[in-house]
């Protein structure tokens, strides 16, 4: 039965229940009061378009909002008691719920963080802050090769495929886009429709499927990306190499979510198993991806062209970097992916065990692309658990020129983390196929959450900078970020790791570079 057909028979019982209390028996008030309030309260459920939850699970769903109210009490409990030997962390979906919903505020009685305890991060503040900048600084994508370079936000939304997500969270995302003037990451499952109708600026990328863009036997179809690629809408193309939760793998889409409209924006069969390649069939080699890259802004019209990836090996880095040298041309940006992303489904060693974390991802990125002179023309940006100003501060200190958010954007629209989306039954409607289901995701509410959590979450990285002393992101230095080592031991990230200047590795890379330098070869991805 429905959710509408439950509510429906509960209105009628207690109509009958009501009957029985006025004609027969008043004891049969204590029957027909409850089930009156029970079903007034199911239809309000259905009408409301704030909660996803109480859509699809009217009454029921309030027993997470109940949940909710206590979990502070709760957390508090076991604070108190040291639970588990530490402090419990800030939620951070309520960091984002609450930014969305517009009632983010300031917290009493101060930080429930060990700040003694080893890996305890803090960014350095000023004796002279700043102004606050009215406007929000951009990053210019754009190399010399670049014809038409575009302004992106500090923070945007990362990859998340129209599949693997619901339409309606796709118009949400898009929708909240074109209200806050930042870009969608479309990820690898095509540009739809519902990319396309709101607005909002999108980078579309290709992956090794090659969706939307791909011939009858899964090849590059260059025509058809060059023509889907000229629209208006969209501002940069990217080539997925790999994904943070999943490197050296490629992605699945269940045979259940690809219906018709999904397998017409794939290029795909439908009702059959999505199965992405783990390698790319249009290189083989560091200088063949840096040549397709080029392909790719050339095909675009001169629109920007980069690539995204979990870093893996630096000497295979090194070998890309020396292919750009020796081609004389180089992507307009990298996107570095975290090993700490996430995803809807991921073999548990992959998530756990294979890829670089996104400091170590993007510190290597930074260094070689300095090293090489090329940081100036190629911009660097950051994928892996972003969800708020200091998580987007510091990865402007770790190299990074501005970031990209895709957990905490499914947070804005609604998601609850049921971790039903490879069954095609999340109870939000954010990532499901089933029209009944996503129809709950209300998109113009939705839309606006997902524009004033961008909205604060940069004017929160804009404050803390300001705090900081500076006022654009390039003025950020290492120094300014620091980890505590041991309880009694703090340490800037200028002492922790090595910074190369300008141009060393080509002058003569240090010791502790020059074997991976000597050994890196721009017509071998040698492991």
């Amino acid at each position: 039965m429905t959710r509408v057909g439950i509510v429906v028979l509960t209105l009628v019982t207690a109509l009958g229940a009501l009957a029985v209390a006025v004609g027969i028996s008043p004891y049969w008030w204590l029957v027909a009061l409850p089930l009156i309030f029970v079903g007034m309260l199911g239809v309000w459920d259905l009408v409301q378009r704030r909660h996803s939850v109480l859509r699809n699970y009217p009454v029921l769903g309030h027993a997470r909002f109940l949940m909710e109210r206590i979990r502070p009490e709760l957390q508090q409990y076991f604070i108190e008691r040291n639970y588990d030997g530490r402090p419990f962390d800030r939620d951070v979906r309520s960091i984002v719920y609450e930014r969305a919903k517009g009632t983010d505020a300031e917290e009493p009685y101060g930080t429930e963080r060990d700040v003694y305890q080893a890996g305890y991060e803090f960014l350095v503040p000023s004796m002279a802050p700043r102004p606050v900048p009215e406007n929000p600084p951009r990053v210019r994508i754009g190399g010399p090769d670049c014809g038409r370079p575009y302004e992106m936000a500090l923070l945007n939304v990362s990859a998340m495929s129209f599949g693997s997500l619901s339409a309606n969270a796709v118009l949400a995302l898009n929708g909240g886009a074109a209200a806050g003037g930042f870009a969608q990451d479309t990820g690898e499952g095509g540009l739809s429709e519902y990319h396309l109708r709101p607005g909002g600026d999108l980078v579309w990328e290709i992956g090794t499927g090659y969706f939307g863009c791909r011939t009858q036997d899964g090849d590059f179809d260059a025509a058809e990306f060059a023509d889907k690629a000229a629209h208006e809408n969209v501002k940069c193309v990217s080539l997925k190499l790999s994904q943070g939760a999943k490197p050296g793998i490629g992605g699945v889409l269940p045979g259940a979510k690809v219906n018709a409209e999904i397998a017409r924006v794939r290029d795909v069969p439908q009702g059959r198993t999505v199965v992405s390649p783990p390698y790319h069939r249009v290189f083989s080699t560091p200088r063949e991806l840096v040549r397709f890259v080029a392909r790719m802004r050339e095909l675009s019209g001169g629109k920007p062209a980069g690539f995204k990836l979990c870093v893996g090996s630096r000497r295979q880095f090194l070998a890309v970097c020396k292919a750009m040298l020796e081609e004389g041309t180089a992507p307009d940006f990298i996107v570095v992916d975290g090993a700490e992303g996430g995803t809807g489904a991921a073999p548990l060693e992959f998530a756990d065990h294979v890829g670089t974390p996104l400091t170590e991802g993007l510190l290597t990125v930074h260094n070689v692309l300095v090293g090489t002179g090329l940081r100036d023309r190629v911009k660097v940006g950051a994928s892996g658990k972003i969800a708020s100003g200091t998580d987007l501060v510091k990865r402007m200190v770790q190299g990074a020129d501005y970031g990209n958010a895709a957990r905490a954007m499914m947070f804005a629209v609604g998601c609850i983390q049921a971790q039903r989306c490879h069954r095609n039954t999340c109870p939000t409607g954010v990532t499901t196929q089933d029209p009944r289901r996503a129809r709950a995701l209300h998109v113009p509410d939705k839309t606006a959450r997902v524009q004033r959590f961008q909205e604060a979450t940069v004017a929160g990285a804009l404050q803390i900078m300001a705090a900081m002393g500076v006022t654009d992101p390039a003025q950020l230095r290492p120094h300014m970020l620091r980890r505590r080592v041991d309880p009694f031991t703090e340490r800037s990230y200028e002492e922790l790791y090595e910074w190369l200047q300008p141009g060393q590795l080509l002058a003569g890379p240090p010791a502790s570079w020059a074997a991976d330098w000597n050994a890196a070869d721009p017509d071998h991805f040698t492991v």
